[in-house]
């Protein structure tokens, strides 16, 4: 422990943004990061508890009151070993996780968390800059070769940890670059995609063997329902090809079959999923040419669904230069502040405005949309209807209709289940929810009906965090290793 009164002496220092102004006017990355003073301050605020939540309440079990105490006493080499034990890729999460560890953090019991986040950030950086981050490819190889199916970041982590430990490790990736819904549906915005190619590099030298623009089963619709998304593979290869060629298959594709909502007017132009709409902006900021793009410039945009991707098409739609956004959101408006006594250690229901909302943003809640209304065939405007919840149940306040000028429309109500043809394609076998059905058990872990053939990340739990996927791709890794090794020496 650091300082032992350092949670009494210090306030919690947030993260800085850039300028709204400013910001608004580029997709590049606008968070202003912790200072080593500030870092150290921070630090100092961790009570190192007894029994620290916030390690149960991270998915991949970061060591956080360890780091923590060493970026307070300046030892930064020994805070990111530590932290690189638990977490491959920290700048991920350190840019778009939502911190259930600050969540369950002791002293959020009655005061603001220790800002774990922003010191796993710092951490981060400081790595990169310092030169810390390095290949460290397997001293021996093994001779067993491991296909890895989706290059999210549960695939890569998969990938990167099987190579660490001998395994021939080839990723496969249906999109035209590595990365996944990392790559193509979180915005530069937020995490600039140079985090992700400075990864590849390391992995690359670690062994791992790339192939993008790859389907791996068929799925020519990646969401379904006639979207007009672009199929960026150029090859297709078959199950029956892996399960010659490799020695174990992992199954890591993102949930990307988006929640569709079919009412009356739904067939009028200028209305899309959010996954039409973000990857084509984010090929542009990669250099690419996309014909017949997406715009909001101008436009009167409603944005449907309240979570983090709705928030993404917000900015996204600020940055375009819309006139309006507005947001809807099905549930009522969450209270301000949670009822701590009553939520802690666990993820609190609380009101959440993302930097999007603040750069312009009109949030609607208890709203639900009646019909898409339109003239030549494009849409125009939204029927709504209030709605009121109780005992768990919905139902339409009378006399609440109201319509809505809307330009262009963007579906951003989540995700429900894989993409559609992989799992068939390979046999493997569902859970009600459409995923692949796979334990979670130490011994026959992420293994499906299918001989040889795993499945992790949001394959097999459906739509889930960042944090989660890496937490799912190291242990299947392991699982993998087991399988074909007899044992592990990986993480749990």
């Amino acid at each position: 422990m650091g300082k032992i009164t350092g949670f009494m002496e210090h306030e919690r220092i947030e993260e800085g943004y850039k300028p709204v102004e400013e910001r608004v006017k580029h997709h590049k990355e606008f968070v202003v990061g912790l200072d080593d003073k500030q870092a150290k301050v921070q630090g100092a605020r961790c009570m190192d508890c007894g029994t620290p939540f916030c390690n149960s309440g991270c998915p991949v079990n970061n060591v956080i009151p360890d780091f923590n105490d060493l970026v307070y006493r300046n030892d930064w080499q020994s805070a990111f070993a530590v932290l690189d034990s638990t977490n491959n890729f920290p700048e991920f999460t350190g840019r778009i996780c939502p911190a259930p560890c600050e969540a369950a953090c002791v002293l959020n019991v009655n005061d603001d968390a220790v800002g774990i986040k922003s010191i796993e950030h710092a951490i981060i950086n400081r790595a990169w800059q310092e030169a810390w981050v390095a290949p460290r490819p397997a001293r021996h190889k093994t001779g067993k070769k491991v296909a890895v199916v989706g290059s999210g970041p549960a695939g890569m982590a998969a990938a990167q940890q099987l190579a660490r430990v001998g395994h021939d490790v080839t990723l496969f990736e249906k999109n035209d670059r590595i990365g996944g819904l990392l790559r193509y549906g979180i915005p530069d915005f937020k995490m600039e995609k140079t985090h992700i190619d400075r990864r590849i590099e390391q992995m690359k030298a670690e062994g791992v063997v790339f192939r993008p623009g790859v389907m791996v089963g068929a799925a020519k619709d990646p969401l379904g329902k006639g979207s007009k998304v672009t199929n960026w593979a150029k090859e297709t290869v078959t199950p029956e090809q892996l399960d010659k060629e490799f020695d174990a298959v992992v199954l890591t594709g993102g949930a990307e079959q988006s929640r569709d909502l079919p009412v009356p007017g739904r067939d009028l132009d200028g209305i899309h999923f959010a996954m039409e709409f973000l990857p084509q902006q984010n090929k542009i900021n990669a250099g690419d040419k996309v014909k017949g793009q997406i715009r909001a410039d101008g436009k009167h945009v409603i944005v449907i669904g309240g979570g983090d991707t709705g928030s993404d098409c917000v900015g996204t739609s600020n940055r375009h230069g819309a006139a309006s956004v507005t947001q809807f959101e099905l549930m009522p408006q969450p209270p301000e502040e949670e009822n701590r006594p009553l939520t802690w250690p666990y993820w609190p229901y609380k009101l959440r405005t993302s930097s999007s909302h603040e750069e312009g943003c009109e949030r609607e809640f208890a709203i639900a949309t009646k019909e898409f209304i339109g003239e030549k065939g494009k849409v125009t405007g939204l029927k709504t209807v209030r709605v009121e919840w109780k005992d768990g149940k919905m139902s339409e306040v009378p006399g609440s209709e109201q319509v809505l000028k809307a330009d262009l429309v963007l579906l951003a109500m989540g995700f429900v289940s894989p993409v559609a043809g992989v799992l068939e394609a390979f046999g493997v076998e569902k859970d009600g929810r459409g995923n692949a059905k796979a334990g979670v058990d130490f011994i026959g872990g992420y293994a499906t009906n299918v001989p040889k053939v795993f499945a992790a990340g949001d394959m097999r739990r459906g739509q889930s965090l960042v944090v989660w996927a890496i937490r799912e791709g190291r242990q299947a890794a392991r699982a993998v290793d087991e399988f074909l090794m007899g044992y592990s020496d990986l993480p749990r």
